[in-house]
């Protein structure tokens, strides 16, 4: 009998109703469980529960929030393998990638611990005669995350983390394709001394993310995955007044100037283009070389190595790169190979058509490496979500930073060089979210902001460091004067300070 992987509701497992969806392994291409998609009734059952419990969370200290953080903090440490191997086991990353993922989720609760300190206020004294200022930031009530299959650990933990911090209740919707890791979390953020109500889980598809975000009692949405969607997210949001971020698509480059060190730059690209198979919003998929010399050495130096890479089930630690997560992405991925090899771009190396043996039906594709693409190509205008590089040979530094600040993503961007010059030139003027110098993935530590430009992000405020605080978070300022027995008499005219 297939297990049904079910809900998180008012501090318990809720089985849910009768419509499913399968889980995969990635790797084997069989179905190990199915998913109950949550109705609007079930959805609004969990945004119940969670305004239920918001009272009186919002009132509890934000110490007494940040120690059961901190419990919680504690159980991921200890437990991380066991999450890293839910996370392989229907995701396909490797398990060293899926424990990095935990890594930078366990930072955001490490900032979110310092909820005291981050929910400090303002004041004034004297703002006039004997009047005084002061400001609160106050938590907004039920707010929702609505998160992606790429990473099932981290990109939950960029919200709710910080939400719960600053005394919001919350209600997460985990990608359908990879639900377990979300079910860990809540069982041990109760463990940890949550309150029944304060965090829950419904799983589900269109319907259940239109139920939260028009739900009257959700007050503010995060959100991260595509384009497409986070604009319909914002969008449907907004309109019914509620906050949002929600974070998109990508493309992002690496411009390879000619001092750069290459033996740094192609390491970096294996990394940055290959890990997790490519499904990463911050994975650099265009490399752009400075100059046909430089462009000459990083094909020539990629290629074995790109031949090289190890594809294989993420349990085996000899893998370096996993299954991509399903058979439709994986034909979604192997057709935009195809549109490139249709569109005159020279295929490197060809990852289509890989097969394991003992594991015939995984959704595998080999690392792959394009060069001479140009920029009217659509490996090049849309974002691929797969271990696809295309290499784009620039003239000189300023066609190279042009490509960058003419495509419509503008969420993360490297430059590889030794120029201090040039780097400082790069940081300052291109038109992008995330910058690394020498560094390929550029994500914001925990205490700084994670988000990008452009098409990449919809709304004002990016996610966790003191963004999140803001976003989760509304201000009130109190303007207070005592009596003194001196009395100034009505005034009519607008209050001022003088």
């Amino acid at each position: 009998m297939t297990e049904i992987i079910p809900h998180f509701v008012a501090g318990r497992r809720v089985a849910g109703s009768a419509r499913t969806a399968p889980v995969y392994n990635p790797a084997t291409g069989k179905q190990t469980a199915a998913v109950g998609l949550a109705s609007a009734a079930e959805v609004r059952g969990a945004v119940e529960a969670a305004a239920a419990a918001f009272p009186a969370w919002s009132e509890t200290t934000p110490l007494r929030r940040a120690r059961i953080l901190n419990k919680f903090l504690h159980i991921l440490e200890e437990r991380g393998d066991e999450l890293a191997a839910v996370i392989t086991a229907e995701h396909g990353k490797v398990h060293s990638d899926a424990l990095g993922e935990i890594q930078r989720g366990i930072e955001v609760v490490e900032f979110a611990t310092s909820a005291p300190q981050l929910l400090k206020s303002e004041f004034t004294e004297n703002v006039g005669t004997r009047i005084d200022s002061h400001s609160l930031r106050q938590p907004l009530g039920v707010v929702a995350g609505i998160t992606p299959f790429n990473f099932p650990a981290m990109v939950p933990m960029w919200m709710f983390p910080v939400a719960l911090a600053c005394g919001n209740t919350f209600v997460l919707k985990p990608s359908e394709r990879d639900p377990s890791a979300a079910l860990l979390l809540a069982d041990w953020l109760k463990e940890a001394g949550l309150p029944d109500g304060v965090f829950n889980v419904v799983n589900g598809d269109k319907e259940a993310v239109d139920a939260l975000l028009t739900d009257p009692d959700v007050q503010a949405v995060s959100f991260v995955g595509s384009t497409p969607i986070a604009r319909y997210v914002y969008e449907t949001a907004t309109r019914t007044g509620k906050r949002a971020q929600a974070l998109g698509g990508a493309k992002n480059h690496m411009i390879v100037m000619p001092d750069a060190d290459m033996d740094q730059v192609v390491d970096a690209l294996m990394g940055a283009a290959y890990g997790s198979a490519g499904e990463r919003c911050m994975a650099i998929s265009v490399a752009v070389p400075v100059g046909e010399k430089t462009a000459d050495e990083l094909i020539a130096r990629l290629t074995p190595r790109v031949r090289a890479l190890k594809v294989g089930p993420g349990t085996d630690p000899e893998s370096e790169m996993g299954p991509l997560v399903t058979a439709q992405h994986l034909a979604k991925v192997s057709g935009y190979v195809d549109a490139g090899v249709a569109e005159g771009a020279k295929l490197v190396v060809d990852g289509r058509g890989l097969k394991l043996q003992g594991y015939e039906g995984g959704y595998f594709i080999g690392g792959t490496l394009f060069d001479d693409v140009t920029p009217d190509m659509k490996i090049y205008k849309e974002e691929i979500f797969g271990p696809v590089l295309a290499v784009v040979r620039a003239p000189d530094y300023a066609t190279a930073a042009k490509l960058i600040n003419d495509h419509e993503y503008g969420n993360g961007t490297a430059i590889f060089t030794r120029d201090g010059d040039a780097a400082r030139e790069f940081a300052h003027s291109i038109k992008v979210g995330m910058i690394g110098i020498n560094v390929p993935i550029p994500v914001p530590m925990a205490f700084h902001s994670f988000g990008g430009w452009k098409a990449s992000l919809f709304g004002d405020h990016h996610m966790h460091g003191p963004e999140g605080v803001r976003f989760y978070t509304k201000l009130k300022t109190i303007t207070s004067r005592w009596p003194t027995g001196i009395r100034a008499g009505a005034e009519f005219v607008m209050p001022t300070m003088k």
